[in-house]
Formats: C-alpha cells, sequence, structure tokens
C-alpha cells in the first residue's frame, strides 16, 4: 500500500515539515495497518516540531488520528479489519494517509463517535480527563481559572469543568474567543489583553482567589496564575505555548500562599493498560452523552501541515484542528 507521510530532518518553523511517500507492508506481531480519515493538531506537535521537546531525528510528526484498520498482525487480540480506531499516541508518525502502529496504542471508537470528533478530541479529552480528575481532583462548587479557555484544550476544560459543577473563569484574547468561552459554559470570561486578570479572578471570589488553575500557557501566564491561585492551591502547567517555565524560584510558592505547582504530562497518567482503558472510557461516556461537545475549527489538507502549526501558533485558530487525508 502507498502512504504519504510527514517528516522533519531538522528541528525548527513550519518550513521544516516535509513529505514523503512510503510503501507499507503487511503489519507485523502486535501491530495494526491503519488507513487514516483524520488526523488531529495538536500543540504537542509544534514542540516536537520545533525543539521544545526534542525528538532523534529524521523523525515524523503528529500523534493523534482516527481512521479504519486493514490488517491485523499476529498476537493481536480484540481489532479486526475494518474496525475504527483512533489512538492519541505516544507513537509519532499520525501525519500520515495511512500507516503501521502498535495495537496496544489503539482505541476502538464507539458507533456514537465520528471519526473526526475522535481525531479532534482524543488526545485533549484524555488531558482534560487526566488533568481534572485524578490530577486536581476538582470538586462540585469550586471556582477555577481556565487560561485560553477557548482554544482545543480549553473549551473541552470549560465543559468538562461545568459537567462536573465547577464555577468556570476562562481567559481568552478576542471578542470572538470570548462568545466561543461563553458558548462552552464559562461563568466568568476575562480578556487578559484588555484586563488584569488576577484582580478579576480575586473580584470574582471574594479575595481568595481559585483552589486550582489550568495553565496551558506558561511563561507568559506564570505570574498571573501564581496571583490568581488561593492558598494552598495548585496551578497545573500542562503547556507551553507561551514559552517553557523555566528559572523557577521554588521560594516564589510560599510567597503566594503555600502553592502547588504541577507539570503534568498525560502519558504518566495513560501509562498502563488499566488506565488506558478507564480514562478513554470515561472520555467516551463525556462525549457520547453530550456533556462534553468537540467543536472543529479549522480543517486543512493533510498537506497543507505547515499552515496548520503557523495558524496554531500564531493564534488564528479556535476550538480543535485537523489534518484530512485525501482518500488514497
Amino acid at each position: 500500500m502507498r502512504a504519504i507521510e510527514a517528516f522533519i530532518e531538522s528541528q525548527g518553523g513550519p518550513e521544516v515539515i516535509d513529505w514523503r511517500e512510503v510503501t507499507l507492508g503487511e503489519p507485523g506481531p502486535g501491530q495494526l495497518l491503519v488507513r487514516h480519515t483524520a488526523v488531529g493538531l495538536n500543540y504537542l506537535d509544534t514542540y516536537h516540531r520545533n525543539g521544545t521537546y526534542p525528538v532523534p531525528l529524521p523523525s515524523g510528526l503528529g500523534v493523534e488520528a482516527a481512521g479504519e484498520v486493514l490488517a491485523v498482525g499476529a498476537d493481536v487480540h480484540g481489532f479486526k479489519p475494518g474496525d475504527r480506531v483512533a489512538t492519541f499516541g505516544p507513537q509519532r508518525n499520525a501525519y500520515a494517509s495511512a500507516r503501521i502502529v502498535p495495537a496496544a496504542g489503539m482505541f476502538k471508537l464507539p458507533a456514537g463517535i465520528d471519526d473526526e470528533t475522535a481525531a479532534a478530541a482524543l488526545l485533549k479529552a484524555c488531558t482534560v480527563e487526566a488533568l481534572v480528575e485524578r490530577c486536581a481532583k476538582v470538586e462540585a462548587g469550586w471556582p477555577v481559572l481556565v487560561h485560553a479557555a477557548a482554544g482545543g484544550v480549553g473549551l473541552i476544560l470549560v465543559q468538562w469543568l461545568k459537567a462536573i459543577g465547577a464555577t468556570v473563569i476562562g481567559t481568552v484574547s478576542t471578542e470572538a474567543k470570548e462568545a466561543a468561552a461563553r458558548e462552552a459554559g464559562a461563568d466568568h470570561v476575562i480578556r487578559y489583553k484588555e484586563q488584569d486578570v488576577a484582580a478579576h479572578v480575586r473580584e470574582i471570589t471574594d479575595g481568595q482567589g481559585v483552589p486550582v488553575t489550568f495553565d496551558g500557557i506558561g511563561m507568559t501566564t506564570w505570574n498571573v496564575s501564581l496571583k490568581a491561585t488561593a492558598r494552598r492551591g495548585l496551578i497545573a502547567v500542562y503547556g507551553n505555548a507561551g514559552g517553557p517555565l523555566t528559572g523557577v524560584d521554588i521560594n516564589i510558592l510560599a510567597q503566594h500562599g503555600a502553592l502547588f505547582v504541577t507539570r503534568p504530562s498525560l502519558f504518566d497518567y495513560y501509562l498502563d493498560p488499566g488506565e488506558r482503558a478507564a480514562g478513554a472510557a470515561r472520555v467516551f461516556e463525556m462525549l457520547e452523552s453530550g456533556a462534553v461537545t468537540v467543536r472543529v475549527g479549522q480543517r486543512y489538507a493533510l498537506e497543507d501541515a505547515a499552515r496548520a502549526h503557523a495558524d496554531l501558533e500564531a493564534g488564528r485558530t479556535t476550538g480543535s484542528s485537523l489534518l484530512i487525508p485525501e482518500p488514497r
């Protein structure tokens, strides 16, 4: 089978993304041959591309995709040709029209979840499940701050938090993104370019601050997160959209009220098969019930991945973005 796949030979800007045609043979033991119907775009992909997260070179790109099983290797159980499946990695090379992948990294999709929803949601929604339910253990009634509330992860965070009874305070950059965050259920929305986020959070919470801040931005929002989080509260820094958080003096946590800080990684919460199965089942439950819906704000042809990366990094996207392979 012929397929196209993205690769990089050096790390840098979107221009380093290149393409090649490959021939795929039969899957080996423990493997599946999968034809992709939709590929998810994530900030994680830009970190692999630009060197924020170094990867061995040359390297494929992308960890999230959905599609159809075409062939099954030996010693694979629970999958058959024709099954609809999705993955969020950790194997890279999802930017491909088809590929051979370990069966252990795949999830069989329920009938009620279409391929585009799976590719747009799986990594982000599993990230949210881990952040909310196993990392921060948010409880009903808590006020929670969500930076970048109109982003791909942000919109799912807002909906998930509302579904479990939290009060959501979101930050956004534009009027359109404010509308998206409010539509997702945010109780309060702060435009960080125009307003003092920490001051508004303290006002909303009667001076207490929030017990949990979800910060997918990093360096540029660090001081805001410190000022907005309540005494003995938790800041979960799960992304680097505003630059990696470096050079932090741990004593500053005491100065802001004995704060806790964590830098969670999705794959540390989805480490063994039991954790993966339980987390994905919870995500599918939230999607099928309608408690969480996924907004696909942008669709690009697979070969337009470089433009998609540029749009994502420039803040020109809202919600989730997909790369769509042409049928081959």
